[in-house]
């Protein structure tokens, strides 16, 4: 079944959980319900609509774990908006690449810094020299995602169903479930 967006009591995204979780939480008085699925949860005398977002009704502070979203080359794409950062198309998944914008033999690291997303056609022309060698300019400065943009990069690459899209930013999700909790 779906899973279950949780917001902070001031509309924040915390995290997903499974509808069972959902439930419980709703039971407890814990939540209000934003929004619905066009499921409904069946019990012997009840019959109650699934919720799709939650909001916490008391503020809870966010943990640290959350500022800092993990490197990985699906958060990269979805941080650059699934964009080459050098021409500006937008390419699906399958046609682009990393580049190290300061290539590993000449000292690059893989980091937030110096990796962007890059076509296949571009990083060729690229190759092992920096941008500027190779006539190539940057669209965006790549860095390490703020708190807000962390938060939507961990919704962003994993299930985010339509009553979600108010509360979170991104551009281009994929349909990978999350199985977070809160």
């Amino acid at each position: 079944m779906e899973q279950t967006l949780v917001l902070n009591a001031t509309y924040e995204p915390l995290g997903v959980v499974s509808w069972q979780r959902a439930m419980t939480l709703l039971y407890q008085n814990k939540v209000e319900v934003v929004a619905n699925y066009e499921r409904f949860v069946r019990g012997v005398k009840a019959r109650i609509p699934l919720p799709s977002v939650l909001r916490l009704l008391r503020h809870v502070r966010l943990r640290r774990i959350f500022s800092e979203v993990p490197f990985s080359r699906t958060n990269v794409y979805a941080r650059d908006e699934y964009r080459c950062q050098y021409c500006g198309a937008e390419f699906d998944a399958a046609r682009l690449t990393f580049d190290h914008v300061i290539p590993v033999a000449r000292g690059g690291l893989k980091t937030w810094e110096n990796i962007v997303t890059c076509c296949i056609e571009c990083n060729r022309l690229k190759g092992d020299r920096l941008p500027e060698e190779r006539g190539l300019r940057l669209i965006r400065k790549p860095r390490r995602p703020d708190l807000p943009r962390a938060l939507a990069l961990i919704f962003a690459n994993r299930f985010a169903h339509e009553t979600w899209h108010d509360y979170l930013y991104f551009g281009r999700r994929s349909q990978a479930s999350y199985g977070g909790h809160v």
